[in-house]
């Protein structure tokens, strides 16, 4: 089999943001790199998840040597939106029928009225940092860009097709691009 002589690049997909996927997410940044790969792609189509899990993968992304092309392909919420806008300038992609949307920081805080006070506090945190990093990640030197606009909307759920993601610099191109592998093998005959 042609998988067993070369090593095939690999191609990171993100479903879900939690603690597996996370650490499965590093894992394949990890072979990624082992392979000196030219360029590793993130495929998105997720709903979101967890902020946590969202911001260790961030950090991956902002620890690799390698450009970043990260890829929307049906649906980019949420943590996924974020996600997106963590690839290399000229390497962020959507499919022009996938949704990106957008929304404030979920909170899942229970107990006492001091335990649910701090558990705001950590998400108005967080909320701030993910969208810092999104304006940043997207061009724009109003790092609240993205916080006006939520905040403008009513803290409702944004939803942006690829014109409007494009339109924001989420992405920068419209369409997902073809993945050409070469594979080489050379046969020579030496006579003794």
């Amino acid at each position: 089999k042609i998988e067993d002589l070369i090593d095939l690049p690999i191609i990171l997909r993100v479903y879900e943001f939690n603690e597996e996927s996370a650490l499965k997410f590093s894992e394949d940044m990890r072979k990624a790199h082992d392979r000196n790969q030219p360029i590793i792609p993130i495929v998105i189509d997720s709903f979101g998840g967890q902020v946590y899990s969202l911001i260790a993968m961030i950090s991956e992304i902002e620890n690799s040597k390698i450009p970043i092309a990260t890829i929307g392909v049906g649906k980019s919420m949420s943590c996924g939106s974020i996600l997106l806008s963590c690839g290399t300038d000229g390497y962020r992609f959507m499919h022009n029928l996938s949704t990106v949307m957008i929304h404030d920081v979920s909170g899942f805080e229970v107990g006492k009225i001091e335990e649910l006070k701090s558990g705001v506090k950590e998400a108005e945190r967080l909320h701030k940092i993910i969208f810092h990093k999104m304006a940043e990640n997207c061009g724009h030197t109003n790092k609240d860009y993205f916080l006006e606009i939520i905040h403008n909307k009513g803290h409702a759920e944004w939803y942006l097709d690829a014109k409007e993601a494009k339109k924001h610099k989420i992405i920068n191109h419209i369409g997902v691009p073809h993945f050409h592998i070469d594979v080489n093998a050379e046969i020579n005959f030496v006579k003794e």
